[in-house]
């Protein structure tokens, strides 16, 4: 059995015993991971505060390093693709469209390192300050521990160690224990691009006690984390006034207004979104909020969908849904859903278990005290919900602890007008659905969906500290 060390220093390090790596789809162990103790937490952060202030890399060299990781993982896209697939579950077009967007992600990344840049502050229009100049510059904040989920574990890993490379800090590097051989592949591509030893370090284990390790030490200057609200929320607490980033999930919703052209293909569009990577995504289709003029036609629209999604062998590049994470997972989505068809919640597909596999499921008739709305469902599951006024339906998409993204299929700029300036979300997709995202948008949520921005572009200004120069020409 394959046993995938830590990366510490430049060298592969042996943990304090090993977990085991699961097949999501089969069940079989495929790899052993080593597991992080309390010798390898400290190692690892002493590697990387030692190459904080010994390694000097330009702007235009840290550029060059992400570059030439990027075409690494571009040159090994399938090896990527079908380690990702076995760890995480996903269909394999689903897998290999993450490795393409990752790679597009490091390439932002890269491209930011040339773009660090203060701004003049205008001194001289304040009394007496007429023989001053000042201006800012931006710089590295240190040592940065990145946390990554199971869902998107290449892409939200190049989201965080992209952008802290590029600003100059160096980085600890946890994945989630789901999914552990991408983010080997991943530092082998930084060090194979030339990356000096101590800048990227990876280690492995239980998120609870590493990241007590971690919250720790205060040699770590700024933590970002994607994951669960309630890890997020300890995570915050212990931090402290150090920086932090989360990104937390949400119950995204989706607001069909009656004027949509197309109703059949607003409905599959949802239900695709809904279903993709068996709705373990944080803006995945959960909520749709339907005008009741078009809720019968949606509805079917939506079952029809639903039922046309395909299962499969995951290397089949037709199949569009594969299992959840764990037999755990859907046996909770599972639960969920029988409670709210006990509570008289309508089944109109799906609602079926098989292992890990649950099927992609459709609900109406829901409350909002049901888990399947107010929680995160994080399955592939949604409900469709009727509203009479569009003032109704921003009600019930505010309704909730989340805010992460909406969106909204209206052809009438004064409802899509409306409803940017009303729904209390991180934002707003009009004419499109709340799944949306590019890679070099500002992605972020508030309310218990987060605290920041991801995007290289915005996610480096948290990576960086503004440093006021003021010179006094007088002086």
């Amino acid at each position: 059995m394959k046993t995938i060390e830590m990366f510490i220093g430049g060298v592969r390090v042996a943990g304090e015993g090993t977990l085991p790596v699961y097949h999501k789809a089969t069940g079989a162990v495929i790899a052993e991971i080593a597991a992080t103790g309390e010798a390898q937490v400290r190692a690892a952060v002493d590697a990387a505060e030692r190459a904080f202030h010994e390694v000097q890399l330009s702007p235009y060299e840290r550029y060059e390093i992400i570059m030439r990781a990027a075409n690494l993982m571009k040159e090994r896209r399938e090896e990527f693709a079908e380690a990702l697939s076995a760890e995480a579950g996903k269909p394999i077009r689903d897998a290999r469209g993450e490795i393409d967007r990752a790679y597009q992600t490091l390439i932002l990344s890269a491209e930011e390192a040339k773009r660090l840049r203060g701004e003049t502050v205008p001194l001289a229009g304040a009394p007496g300050c007429e023989r001053r100049m000042a201006f800012t510059i931006r710089r590295p904040l240190g040592v940065v521990c990145a946390i990554t989920p199971f869902n998107f574990p290449v892409n939200l890993a190049a989201h965080k160690i992209g952008p802290a490379l590029a600003a100059g800090n160096t980085v600890i590097y946890k994945p989630a224990s789901a999914t552990p051989l991408t983010a080997s592949l991943l530092v082998e591509v930084f060090q194979e691009a030339g990356l000096p030893a101590g800048c990227l370090n990876l280690i492995y284990g239980a998120g609870s006690a590493v990241g007590r390790l971690l919250t720790a030490d205060e040699r770590i200057r700024m933590f970002s984390f994607t994951g669960s609200v309630p890890v997020g929320k300890a995570l915050h607490e212990a931090v402290g006034f150090r920086r932090i980033a989360l990104e937390l999930g949400s119950n995204s919703a989706n607001i069909v207004h009656e004027d949509v052209a197309d109703v059949a293909w607003v409905a599959e569009h949802c239900a695709r979104h809904a279903f993709v990577n068996a709705g373990q995504v944080c803006i995945s289709c959960q909520r749709v909020y339907v005008a009741r003029a078009i809720y019968e036609e949606f509805c079917a629209a939506a079952v029809e969908a639903a039922q046309n999604f395909k299962s499969g062998d995951l290397m089949d590049v037709h199949t569009q849904i594969g299992p959840m994470i764990s037999e755990r997972e859907a046996e909770r989505i599972e639960a969920w859903v029988d409670e709210a068809a006990a509570a008289g919640a309508h089944l109109l597909a799906g609602g079926h278990r098989t292992g890990a596999f649950y099927e992609p499921t459709v609900l109406t008739d829901v409350t909002p005290a049901m888990k399947v709305v107010f929680e995160e469902t994080f399955a592939p599951v949604f409900s469709i919900i009727p509203y009479d006024t569009i003032e109704d339906a921003v009600r019930m998409v505010n309704d909730t602890r989340y805010g992460l993204q909406a969106g909204v299929f209206t052809r009438s700029l004064a409802v899509a007008n409306y409803c940017a300036e009303h729904l209390n979300v991180g934002g707003v997709v009009i004419g499109d659905g709340a799944t949306f995202r590019m890679d070099n948008m500002p992605y972020g949520g508030v309310k218990d969906s987060g605290i920041g921005r991801e995007g290289p572009a915005y996610a480096i200004r948290e990576l960086t500290e503004e440093k006021l120069i003021v010179l006094n020409i007088e002086g």
